[in-house]
């Protein structure tokens, strides 16, 4: 007969993947808080367009790197402790930003802030993945997406209650509060079990696993992890250059796609420059802040529906839904502006229809399927790295978004948004021939599978 959880199992259960997913709301933030600061900090500290788009770039030049380390130090200390150190590292930056006397400084503060999101993207996806049953991976996984989403919308909020005062200060020094939650919450949290069984440490996942799925599923998996881990090769540590071989080139090229595609489509125009294209299309400061609250607060609620979806209709076929969505979104957005349409309401109001779909495609499946997608590609040896690369590639292609975008603008905003159409175009052909189905699938199964 199988055991069935108490209610005060499954609600510590919740209570890990709520904080597991916590690491999100520090990218969030961070990065719509420069949408709402950028309004103040541009006369306070005389941006330029170039000086603007480094202020905003600045963050990924940190999450780059951190990308690129996170996915050694968590397959060899493990996911929690890493996440931990993210944390840290985060307080830090946000007290360097709110006290920042230049530019100089205020960039180097958000490099180093950029440092633990990096991190925080590589673990918290892998985190969750390893610690989620089977049923309802996909939606658990979710949960990075949804923290993201709610700590962009938490930053709007910030800055329009901020706004009167032109607060740009208190707007990035509050950064601090969702750093000191995560290291509360990661800090009573427990390591994935597949790692600690990758590590030798099998009572130690046996313990993990009961809490969360019962005694009787706990075994089963359990048996699934350890017959996984006796069909790989036995060595001393995972090495970058093992996704180079045969076997991890077709997942490795599926999470770079993917990774790359998700930045192309034009997400962060939005989520960075939302209040300057709405200031554009004829909406005063204190509209346009208030009209990217509500676009966060659609994306929130998006990304909730995709939780309770994505097990159930797929991954595939959400991404194929979002990416037609947001190719005829860019595509209307891209001839309102080219062909200068925006003066008088209807203009106005068309424009923030068309950022309003895109949000909502956006968050019902390039936003969280991304991050669902890049640990179920990788076998558990080489997950981290695996999804590192993928990070390391997300971050690469959300720079070039944030830092051009504002010098592109010059040419023409129907132009910069007929070439996002482009990139959606490109992203449903992409979906449509290279990724495969992975819902309702252990990671086992997805592994043995190759």
């Amino acid at each position: 007969m199988t055991e069935t959880r108490s209610p005060s199992s499954s609600a510590a259960a919740r209570s890990v993947f709520f904080f597991g997913s916590f690491g999100g709301i520090l990218a969030g933030y961070d990065q719509g808080i420069a949408a709402g600061s950028l309004l103040f900090l541009t006369p306070a500290l005389g941006l330029t367009p170039w000086t603007k788009g480094l202020v905003v770039s600045s963050l990924m030049f940190g999450a780059i790197l951190g990308s690129l380390v996170a996915g050694s130090l968590a397959e060899r200390w493990g996911r929690r402790p890493i996440l931990q150190l993210g944390a840290a590292v985060f307080g830090v930056s946000a007290i360097g930003m709110a006290l920042a006397p230049s530019v100089a400084v205020l960039v180097a503060a958000r490099v180093l802030g950029g440092l633990a999101v990096g991190i925080a993207s590589v673990v918290v996806p892998t985190y969750l993945s390893e610690l989620a049953p089977t049923r309802n991976r996909g939606g658990i996984a979710t949960l990075n997406q949804l923290m993201i989403a709610i700590g962009i919308f938490v930053a709007y909020v910030t800055s329009l209650a901020l706004s009167p005062w032109g607060a740009w200060r208190w707007m990035l020094g509050l950064a601090l509060v969702p750093s000191l939650l995560l290291l509360f919450g990661v800090s009573r949290s427990p390591e994935t079990p597949r790692w600690l069984v990758a590590h030798g440490r099998d009572e130690e996942a046996r313990r993990v696993l009961r809490a969360q799925l019962g005694e009787d599923e706990a075994a089963s998996v359990l048996a699934d992890i350890r017959r996984t881990k006796d069909a790989e090769p036995e060595q001393d540590r995972a090495r970058w250059r093992e996704l180079l071989t045969p076997a991890l080139r077709r997942p490795l090229l599926v999470a770079v796609g993917l990774a790359l595609l998700q930045q192309f489509i034009g997400i962060n125009t939005i989520v960075y420059y939302a209040p300057t294209i709405l200031r554009a299309a004829g909406f005063g400061d204190s509209a346009a802040l208030l009209n990217s609250v509500g676009l966060g607060a659609l994306s929130i609620i998006t990304t909730l529906i995709t939780a309770r979806v994505v097990d159930a209709v797929g991954r595939k076929k959400l991404l194929m839904i979002g990416g037609t969505a947001m190719l005829l979104s860019m595509s209307v957005l891209a001839v309102l502006f080219g062909a200068e349409l925006l003066a008088g309401t209807a203009g106005a109001t068309g424009a923030v229809l068309c950022l309003a779909v895109f949000k909502v495609a956006f968050s019902l499946s390039w936003g969280p399927l991304m991050w669902v997608l890049l640990p179920e590609q990788f076998p558990l040896r080489v997950r981290t790295l695996g999804v590192g690369v993928g990070s390391f590639v997300n971050w690469t292609g959300n720079l070039l978004v944030s830092q051009f975008f504002p010098v592109l603008l010059v040419f023409g905003a129907g132009a910069v948004f007929g070439i996002f159409a482009g990139f959606a175009a490109l992203a449903l052909v992409f979906t449509f021939f290279c990724v495969r189905e992975t819902s309702r699938r252990s990671l086992e199964d997805l592994e043995l599978a190759g």
